[in-house]
């Protein structure tokens, strides 16, 4: 078995075990830095929205499907919804850890260039730096709060989701699907503010993702 295979095996292993500090020793030693590394959890995090969106968007059809069909076919809409709601928190539970990722390695990133401006001996080099730096955090900071934003549209929608899941397994009737038409307006507007956030953070990614290709070195 080859050396660099044996180090990205452990690497895997030490990502997945949380030792994210040993993890980009190894990453390092093989010429995957702390910004390369960042630029992919970013891609990861903006394909986990992506499917976040397009799974909350298909919960809500679904949501609103259950309004308009027979009694008789309401267990099978149950199921239906429960299935797509099950969905939605994994979707959720996705975007939570890929967006913990992105926070640990910026961290980790920025923490390490501002120690290294301390090495340079050229007070212009350095100051360039430091200019690199800062530009650099406000950009991030523009895209962490999108997609804090979007992060926390997450939990209140799956509440409701959930409410109304729960509501008609123990009623079905028609007096259930009058409480969810009560529900149907609010829902509807939590969702699309829910995708609205999600759009505008995955548009951010794309912008910081360019903005750190900009960049030279660390």
């Amino acid at each position: 078995m080859k050396m660099g295979y044996l180090c990205f095996l452990l690497a895997g292993i030490l990502a997945s075990a949380g030792c994210d500090s040993a993890y980009y020793g190894v990453m390092e030693k093989f010429g995957h830095h702390k910004r390369d590394i960042l630029v992919d959890r970013v891609r990861d995090a903006q394909e986990a929205q992506k499917d976040a969106k397009e799974q909350f968007q298909s919960a809500l059809d679904q949501f609103q499907t259950v309004l308009g069909v027979p009694e008789g076919d309401l267990d099978t809409k149950y199921r239906t919804l429960n299935t797509e709601l099950e969905r939605s928190q994994d979707r959720a539970s996705t975007v939570k850890d890929r967006i913990a990722k992105v926070e640990d390695v910026s961290e980790a990133l920025f923490e390490e260039w501002n120690k290294e401006l301390s090495q340079y001996s050229d007070a212009r080099l350095r100051a360039s730096s430091q200019q690199k730096l800062d530009l650099t955090r406000r950009r991030y900071d523009q895209y962490i709060t999108a997609m804090k934003r979007a992060e926390s549209r997450l939990d209140p929608v799956l509440t409701v989701f959930s409410d109304q899941v729960l509501y008609l397994k123990h009623n079905l009737n028609a007096q259930a699907i009058g409480s969810l038409q009560n529900e149907l307006v609010s829902v509807e507007a939590d969702v699309s503010a829910l995708v609205r956030d999600m759009e505008a953070s995955i548009s951010e990614a794309d912008t910081f993702i360019k903005a750190l290709a900009e960049e030279p070195g660390e």
